[in-house]
């Protein structure tokens, strides 16, 4: 669904590339693509690191799968409480370090208690390795004035592609995914995971709610006009959340992408102790605040100053330097 590198500051890549992103879980036998062809993850020959994350577990890396170009993202999945007994019975430990009361070990659990998530991209383009390297971000102030004059008509001129959106709000893909729908054309929108979500447990749950409307592109087009359509999403995207996973609506953080990854308005959920890229302060805007702002001015999007992060090899940000804003 949203940006599939994990990558909060992304900015505005084409997401209809980013659906052709096979999700591997590394059988052994391999998985058979579109083409019918089989994958198998030990045909991958790295050849370089683009990005790694200690903290998150995380590590993009450049090579060829089967003599195509192809980036690996792989990742440690979250522990699941209900295999905690059975992980600690068949871990083999070696200890490290023992003073006192404190000891450290290598610890090694049973095999299939111990996956990593991959995800590949291929054949991947210049610009999906441009995309997962490691970059400088800057942070953006984005005036009223430069929204207009700068930011959409650079959003106008790109044509940047929401077909993939479009395909799952008229059942041409991804049906079986959603898990909730409203199908009023004005308040409605379908509810369904996002793609770094592997649904086993609700530690990390994460889903997307994405209007029926087509004329709203970003947080800048939102007017009173709007409210309904926000309070309904709020409503019934916690309320099916609950419904569905338990998850009550105080554990969930709803929230707006500011600039968002694609220009089709949409709402992310996610689990309040899923520290998720993109959900930090610089970026992500609270969808009860957003209510609260507008009913508070009318004019709050249209007219405020707005920051958000942004790499510096973006488009957008050349274009800003060439206006002499950056």
């Amino acid at each position: 669904m949203a940006d599939t590198g994990a990558n909060p500051n992304s900015g505005n890549e084409s997401d209809e590339e980013n659906r052709k992103v096979k999700k591997l879980k590394g059988e052994p036998k391999g998985d058979r693509g579109e083409n019918g062809e089989e994958t198998n993850l030990s045909d991958f020959k790295p050849t370089s690191v683009l990005r790694d994350s200690a903290r998150d577990k995380t590590i993009f890396v450049h090579g060829e799968l089967k003599e195509q170009p192809a980036v690996v993202i792989l990742e440690k999945t979250p522990f699941g409480e209900d295999t905690l007994t059975e992980m600690f019975k068949g871990a083999k430990t070696n200890l490290e370090v023992k003073n006192d009361i404190y000891s450290t070990y290598v610890f090694q659990p049973p095999a299939h208690l111990n996956e990593i998530k991959a995800t590949v991209v291929c054949p991947a383009t210049e610009a999906h390795v441009q995309k997962y390297q490691r970059k400088e971000i800057i942070m953006v102030e984005e005036t009223e004035d430069d929204y207009k004059n700068i930011t959409l008509p650079y959003i106008t001129s790109k044509g940047l592609s929401v077909t993939w959106v479009y395909n799952i709000l008229e059942k041409k893909a991804e049906k079986e995914r959603i898990i909730f729908e409203d199908s009023d054309k004005e308040l409605g929108f379908v509810l369904l995971p996002d793609f770094k979500w592997d649904q086993k447990q609700v530690d990390d749950l994460y889903l997307i709610a994405i209007v029926h409307k087509r004329d709203i592109k970003s947080l800048r087009d939102l007017t009173p006009d709007h409210l309904q359509l926000l309070q309904n999403i709020y409503q019934k995207g916690t309320d099916a959340i609950v419904q569905r996973y338990g998850l009550p609506t105080n554990k969930l953080r709803v929230y707006v992408h500011y600039q968002p990854s694609y220009y089709h308005f949409h709402v992310h959920f996610n689990s309040l102790s899923y520290e998720v890229p993109g959900s930090r302060v610089e970026r992500a805007h609270l969808l009860q605040d957003i209510i609260q702002n507008l009913k508070s001015d009318p004019q709050y999007y249209k007219t405020r100053t707005l920051l958000f992060p942004m790499r510096t090899d973006d488009e957008l940000i050349s274009m800003y330097k060439a206006a002499g804003r950056l």
